[in-house]
């Protein structure tokens, strides 16, 4: 899905990709999945996102942004760095800037825990990784990132 994904002028997808990212932060993908699901379901049937979530810096966040997210996007989608532009978005920092950014169609490694330890494995930086294993295979170098994570998330690595 991220070897193919571009780019988009969707300010829903942004508002999805947000809630995503908000939602892993600090928190194992298979959990944050679960409470993906709870809050969207919310948000669709107009309930209180509170009631699905105990976070509430992250629910007051998300709020905050599903009131606002096309006047975002659009800020976005203006930006000269996307990268500067997304870390100034609530919860979103240094790393998880990264993350969204690539959710969002663009091509960056987010240097997490995990990529940072395999990398730190082979003498060299995630985004050096990445862009050496890219060369590689052929794939863009958020495709190798989260073949990289997935792995080292399931154990693998």
């Amino acid at each position: 899905m991220v070897e193919s994904r571009r780019p988009s002028d969707d300010a829903e997808a942004f508002v999805l990709e947000y809630i995503w990212v908000v939602l892993n932060a600090g928190m194992r993908e298979q959990v944050a999945r679960g409470i993906y699901e709870r809050i969207l379901a919310a948000i669709k049937t107009g309930r209180p996102l509170s009631t699905v979530f105990g976070n509430r810096l992250k629910v007051a966040a998300i709020e905050k942004m599903a009131r606002s997210y096309r006047e975002v996007f659009a800020g976005f989608r203006a930006a000269d760095d996307p990268l500067e532009f997304l870390e100034r978005l609530p919860f979103i920092g240094p790393v998880t800037k990264y993350h969204l950014a690539r959710n969002l169609g663009l091509d960056y490694v987010k240097p997490d825990r995990h990529l940072t330890r395999i990398a730190a494995r082979y003498g060299t930086s995630p985004e050096a990784l990445c862009r050496s294993l890219a060369g590689e295979s052929g794939d863009r170098i958020g495709t190798v990132d989260v073949v990289l994570w997935r792995a080292a998330n399931l154990g693998i690595l």
